[in-house]
């Protein structure tokens, strides 16, 4: 079962701010849901989504540059 958490409470756990969560969220790139006015982080899928973007950016800075 997913785990959701406010937006404060995600940053709270340490994983990301939450002035970034909050830009993620108005850019539609967060994991979650609204419920009423509130938005809930589902906070494992956030986890995910940070390690991949973070593989990513890995494998772009390891690529030879092509001069």
């Amino acid at each position: 079962m997913p785990q959701f958490k406010t937006i404060r409470q995600a940053a709270a756990t340490g994983l990301i701010p939450e002035y970034r969560l909050r830009i993620l969220v108005a850019e539609g790139r967060c994991p979650g849901i609204y419920a009423g006015n509130r938005f809930l982080v589902n906070d494992e899928a956030l986890a995910e989504k940070l390690d991949r973007e973070s593989k990513a950016n890995l494998r772009r800075e390891e690529r030879p540059s092509e001069e």
